[in-house]
């Protein structure tokens, strides 16, 4: 195995764990401030957070982070970086694009955008703070 593979098997991991949680809010864990703690929100509760949001880091291209158009109209150039797993492959992940809420950074409302990445590409993700989308 060569350290890509290794590198993308930990992206894929984390993108598995983010996608289970999501899926299952209420799973009890540790409250460790990292991408794959065990529970949406700062301590396992019925907060009802239900999305990890993340930001994407292409390979070849570290130093700037993936940033997708929020809507599918062509004329709206429009374009965020904060995304939502939906959906895992083998070797592909589908993301639903964020909208930051206004007056309100850390929290985000859901668009009708989404985009699939090959695994493969990812080199880094970001981990938000945890935070209720709306109309998931």
């Amino acid at each position: 195995m060569n350290n890509s593979t290794a590198c993308n098997d930990g992206i894929r991991d984390i993108l598995k764990t983010i996608l289970v949680l999501q899926k299952e809010s209420d799973i009890p864990g540790n409250c460790l401030d990292t991408c794959d703690k065990r529970s949406l929100g700062d301590i396992p509760s019925i907060c009802g957070y239900n999305t990890r949001p993340i930001t994407i880091y292409l390979c070849g291209c570290c130093s700037n982070r993936l940033e997708m158009p929020t809507t599918r109209n062509p004329f709206d150039t429009t374009s965020s970086p904060v995304f939502r797993i939906e959906k895992l492959d083998e070797d592909t992940a589908t993301f639903r694009v964020l909208i930051a809420n206004a007056g309100d950074p850390v929290t985000y409302t859901a668009t009708d955008s989404f985009f699939t990445v090959d695994i493969d590409c990812i080199c880094a993700l970001k981990c938000l703070g945890d935070t209720f989308v709306e109309s998931v």
